[in-house]
């Protein structure tokens, strides 16, 4: 009787530490999926200081846009471009501001990136520092708008240093389609390098 209570205490305390194990495994799932965190290679992408300044949401580092207060309804259907601030902008130099969707039509199968939002050369640098974006805007803002049932996307803004007495511009087929653009190209063709400043948010369609 002895031998058999001993098992079967050996037995109660394997299935424990089992559920214990089990129910770990399941937190730390939980918290790699949940929609309100990030990964470390979507946190990482930010650096440099930008911030992105819309009328109820100031994000200053890699961040999922919350869905209450109608969020992401408002940075989707209601607000227009937001206010650029980057405080380590040289006042004589000249930026390059540039805003992407790489998930598009979805983060799984992204057949049309990058889809580019927002594309505004000559930024004044001082402009920068107080928050303005002066300067020649060859894509008009187009808010977020990720299609129903397509996951989160990420929209991406990179500030580049512009080239002195470099013209930049898009190309008639650039000009023709903001999907399908080939980022890497146009950075090549104006040697702008890498971004000095990057900063982006994830948000969904506000009907999932």
């Amino acid at each position: 009787m002895k031998v058999q209570e001993e098992n079967k205490l050996r037995n109660m305390a394997a299935l424990g530490s089992f559920l214990v194990l089990s129910i770990c495994i399941l937190g730390l799932f939980h918290v790699e999926t949940s929609p309100d965190s990030l990964s470390s290679k979507d946190s990482s992408f930010c650096h440099g200081g930008l911030e992105v300044i819309y009328p109820e949401l100031d994000i200053d580092k890699c961040l999922i846009v919350p869905k209450d207060q109608k969020l992401r309804e408002k940075v989707s259907k209601v607000w227009k471009a937001p206010q650029i601030y980057f405080s380590g902008a040289h006042k004589k130099k000249t930026y390059v501001l540039v805003m992407v969707d790489p998930d598009a039509p979805s983060r799984a199968s992204p057949t049309s990136a990058y889809w580019r939002h927002w594309l505004v050369v000559d930024l004044k640098g001082d402009a920068l520092q107080s928050g303005q974006t002066h300067g020649t805007t060859l894509t008009d803002y187009h808010p977020p708008t990720p299609p129903q049932k397509s996951g989160f996307h990420r929209y991406q803004l990179m500030l580049f240093e512009q080239p002195p007495e470099a013209s930049v511009s898009l190309s008639p087929p650039e000009n023709s389609s903001r999907g399908k653009w080939d980022l890497q190209a146009f950075v090549t063709r104006f040697n702008l390098g890498e971004p000095v400043a990057a900063l982006q948010f994830l948000t969904q369609n506000c009907k999932d």
